[in-house]
This record gives C-alpha cells, sequence and structure tokens, in this order.
C-alpha cells in the first residue's frame, strides 16, 4: 500500500466546481489538501466535502500573495505544494513530489512544468510555453511575495531550485469570455497594487499594448495557433494595456494637503494663504499649522476660510516655545488626502507649485524642494503693499536667481532621485505620502526649539525604506525674510538626532500618534 505524501496541497477556489473533482482525484495520494474559498457560490464546497483528505477554510479575498500565504499558515505540514483548481498534476508529478518531499531538503525549492490549454486544446505558443514555475517548497525556508497579483515564491540567497519530473495540466481558459474576466481581474489588482508607486500615461499603455501583441503573436509564435493564437494574443496585449491605464486613471485621484507651519506672521500667512488659492492646481485642504499664535493669526485664517471652498483648517496649540513638531503632528493627524506638503507659513508659492509636487509624488519617495530667498527690503516691500506679489527670476531683490527658474525639462535633469542624504533637509517645502509618515509616527515630540526635528524626521523615513528626490527647477516657493531663530537648543536637538541615526530608528515614541487613533498610525 502507498503511502501518504506528508505535504499540503494548497489550492485558492471560488467558484471552482468545473475541474475541482478531477484536481481533487489527482492529489487523493497527499496527506492533506487544504482548500482557502474567497467567495463560491457554485458546488465547490459540496465536491470538496467528498475527499477525506481535504481541510477547507473561508476568507474575504486580500491578494494572491497573501492568500497563498494564509493557506500555507493554516496547513496541517510544513511542505507546501501550491495548485490552482484547473491544474491536474499526472502521476509522474505525484511520484516526484513524493520523492522530493520524504527526502526533506527544506533548503530545495521545487519547480515543474506546466501546459497551458485553451477551449481545450494546448497552446505552446502566445508566451504560454515553456512555463517553468516553482510550486513546491518548506514554508519554514520561504513564502511567497505579498503582492496582489503576478505572485511568486521568494528565492532566498542560500535556495536550491530543483525541477520535478510530470507534468501538471493548466486548463487556462475555455474561450475568450474566460480571458476577459482574468485580464479585468488582474488589470485591476496591478492598478491598485501599483497606484502613487509606479508612473503611468495613456501613451505608455499603448506602447505596452502594442509590444505584448507582437511579442506574443509574433515572436511566440501564437500565428500558429489560428484563431485561438490571435484571441489569447489580442486579449494578452489588452491586459498590457488596461492595467497601465488603470493605474494612469487611480494616480490622477491622489489628493493632497498643504500644510503651513506658522508663528505669529499674520502678514506673512496671509500672502502665503493667498498663493496657495492661486495655484494652477489647487490643494483639496489647507491646514495650518500654529505653534501658539495670538488671536490676528486665527482672524487670517477666518479671512481666507470665507472666500474659498477648500476647507481651510486652523490647527492651534498653546504656546509652550517652539514644538514645530508638535505643531506638524496635530496637522498631520487632521490630514484627509493621500499626499503632504509642507512650506512655512513665509513662503509664497509659484502658481505651479502644487501640479509640480505632485507630478514627481510617488510612495516611498520623500521630495525636499528647495527655496528662492527674498531679501530684507524686497521682502519689506511686498508686506507694505499686501497684495499677492507676481515673482519670477527677473524680480528684483532675489538672491540666488537661478533657482527661480521653472523649466520642467531641466527638472527633470537634475533631480536627484534615490538618495539618502540628509544635507539641505528641509519642511519649508517637503513633500511625502501621509502613509509613509504615520508609519514612522511623523515627528518626534520630544524636539523643543529650533533645529534638527526635520532631519530627524527624515532619517526614520530613511530607515523605513524611503528615498529622497531633490526638486529643482520647479516647485518655486519665495521665502519673505526674517531673523534667524535662536540656536540655544541645538546641543540636546542634535543628540537626539545622533541616537536616532546610531540605532536606525524607524519609530519615535511620541509623535503623530499622540493625536490620532494607534490603528490608524499602524496602518490598518
Amino acid at each position: 500500500m502507498m503511502h501518504t505524501i506528508p505535504a499540503t496541497a494548497a489550492m485558492l477556489v471560488k467558484n471552482s466546481e468545473r475541474y475541482l473533482s478531477e484536481v481533487l482525484n489527482a492529489l487523493k495520494d497527499f496527506d492533506e489538501v487544504l482548500l482557502l474559498d474567497n467567495g463560491s457560490t457554485d458546488r465547490t464546497f459540496e465536491i470538496a466535502k467528498g475527499f477525506p483528505n481535504v481541510s477547507y477554510y473561508k476568507h474575504d479575498f486580500i491578494g494572491f500573495g497573501p492568500m497563498k500565504n494564509l493557506a500555507a499558515r493554516l496547513a496541517q505540514n510544513d511542505w507546501i505544494f501550491s495548485i490552482d483548481s484547473d491544474e491536474v498534476a499526472d502521476e509522474a508529478l505525484i511520484e516526484s513530489i513524493r520523492t522530493a518531499v520524504l527526502e526533506n531538503e527544506k533548503e530545495h525549492i521545487f519547480s515543474l512544468s506546466r501546459l497551458n490549454h485553451y477551449h481545450g486544446r494546448l497552446i505552446k505558443g502566445c508566451g504560454w510555453y515553456p512555463d517553468i514555475i516553482p510550486r513546491l517548497y518548506h514554508r519554514r525556508f520561504t513564502r511567497f511575495s505579498d503582492r496582489q497579483v503576478h505572485e511568486s515564491l521568494v528565492l532566498p540567497r542560500e535556495a536550491k531550485v530543483k525541477q520535478l519530473d510530470g507534468r501538471l495540466k493548466h486548463y487556462s481558459f475555455e474561450n475568450a469570455e474566460g480571458l476577459i474576466q482574468k485580464m479585468q481581474q488582474y488589470s485591476s489588482l496591478y492598478a491598485e497594487e501599483n497606484r502613487f508607486k509606479k508612473d503611468s500615461s495613456p501613451f505608455k499603455a499603448l506602447l505596452h499594448g502594442g509590444v505584448s501583441f507582437v511579442k506574443n503573436y509574433l515572436l511566440k509564435r501564437g500565428f500558429a495557433y489560428g484563431a485561438d493564437g490571435l484571441t489569447i494574443s489580442v486579449s494578452n496585449a489588452q491586459g498590457s494595456y488596461y492595467k497601465y491605464v488603470k493605474l494612469y486613471e487611480r494616480n490622477r485621484t491622489i489628493t493632497i494637503s498643504l500644510i503651513i507651519t506658522t508663528y505669529n506672521r499674520p502678514d506673512a500667512l496671509e500672502l502665503v494663504l493667498k498663493s496657495a488659492l492661486s495655484q494652477t492646481r489647487l490643494p483639496d485642504e489647507i491646514i495650518v499649522a500654529d505653534d501658539g499664535s495670538r488671536q490676528e493669526t486665527a482672524e487670517v485664517v477666518d479671512f481666507i476660510r470665507r472666500r474659498t471652498s477648500i476647507p481651510v483648517k486652523h490647527s492651534w496649540q498653546p504656546d509652550r516655545g517652539f514644538r514645530a513638531a508638535e505643531s506638524r503632528n496635530r496637522a498631520l493627524a487632521q490630514a484627509k488626502s493621500d499626499y503632504i506638503v509642507l512650506i512655512d507659513g513665509d513662503m509664497v508659492l509659484d502658481p505651479s507649485f502644487i501640479a509640480d509636487h505632485l507630478k514627481i509624488a510617488r510612495k516611498g519617495r520623500l521630495i525636499q524642494g528647495s527655496r528662492v530667498i527674498l531679501t530684507e527690503d524686497k521682502t519689506q516691500d511686498i508686506l507694505d503693499e499686501g497684495d499677492l506679489p507676481a515673482l519670477s527670476m527677473f524680480s528684483s531683490g532675489i538672491e540666488k536667481r537661478l533657482s527661480a527658474l521653472r523649466c520642467r525639462c531641466l527638472a527633470k535633469l537634475a533631480g536627484r532621485k534615490g538618495n539618502r542624504k540628509h544635507k539641505g533637509i528641509k519642511t519649508c517645502n517637503m513633500g511625502f505620502f501621509r502613509s509613509d509618515a504615520l508609519a514612522v509616527n511623523g515627528f518626534d515630540n520630544s524636539f523643543v526649539g529650533w533645529g534638527r526635528e526635520d532631519s530627524e524626521f527624515v532619517a526614520r523615513c530613511y530607515h523605513n525604506g524611503m528615498k529622497r528626490h531633490n526638486l529643482k527647477f520647479a516647485g518655486i516657493a519665495y521665502h519673505l525674510w526674517h531673523n534667524e531663530a535662536e540656536r540655544d537648543s541645538l546641543p540636546q536637538n542634535d543628540a537626539l538626532l545622533e541616537a536616532t541615526l546610531s540605532e536606525r530608528k524607524i519609530r519615535c515614541v511620541h509623535g503623530v500618534s499622540d493625536f490620532v487613533k494607534d490603528e490608524e498610525v499602524a496602518g490598518k
């Protein structure tokens, strides 16, 4: 009598009745076949009950990678054979799996050959052949990636990949309707997974779709399979096209909060708020992070609030000395948008400031913008006039005039991407996704007095995997002149920064979590 295979065949199912009996019959020698159902309404469960080695679980769909990892955690065995509900293992493959599991070399990951069928016909073109995929692994050695779609086994450096004998017959699709349904599901999952992470455009979508068709129909010999090959190649091309179009559309839905830090400078703040309302792309909300200003500042905020339909919030805290970190955290806690741009309350914005920031906004990226410094005389002239000035690189009273040049082509060339340096870190012109800030618990409320709270925040962002992008020749903001702040607190603030750097801290203890719900900061 043949012994059972001490492994779990793990399978995601949803309305899988069509081939399930054939699939489960082929897996009868496994100690356990685990089915993780994410919403079947057909006879899937009824069929599964007829097989004594089947364990049945239900869970809402959370993405293919996370679902497969959940199935592995639920399994009774450490060896996991990942299989789909429309794949049938032949006898040679089952015996090869049996041998591999009994040898129990957990650093081995085993791949297999899959034969894909369309309308009952084996297809060896259209990029469907050869199809070699890793499927058998030890769950204490590796796992699937957490990708929503196109998930794959993570291959540790020390992993040894071996190929199993036998084949997996894959009933890929019965007809064009199945191709279209899968294309729609996968393209939507791709777009959602990569929203705000990758660039896209209608032209890029068209290019990817065209290249996909040429590759699959001509180079991968789809033409050799007649109408079936043409249908598959067109569907593959549509999948490439729609996943980038959907990504483009999702990226366009980004919302932005403009946070303006201020302290007892209502005349400058009024000009800054007016410049915020003169943007080519208006912010979705404006939050004034007030570090204890007097009533005049509240009056300015109210004056602006009455003149716009954009929400203008006044986040005020008592005056207990220079506490910019805490002030920004209170504003972050109130923010409702995807993306945050921080500026100071004396930064008059170029009309394209917000649009320029959003052009390069990506999750995991910290945007460090620059500033154009105005002279004391120029600043006083602007404040005396009280109207929003028309500033450009040709205006008088500008220091470092080249920094006022706005040119998108130069911005693309000059923007240094991917570095993690601390030089020039300033929150007077900085952008990031709110979720990225919450992941490190925002700014550290322990900072009191001028200096280093911005560098320490950025250091923790770097430690959490974020990368810096310098925004030059775009995102221009004109900095009104003011006396420099006292720097008596620098020694203790430097010590806090050094501790974060040396310990590679990611989260601070007292941050934005002091003002928002714990589950929001944890990203739940």
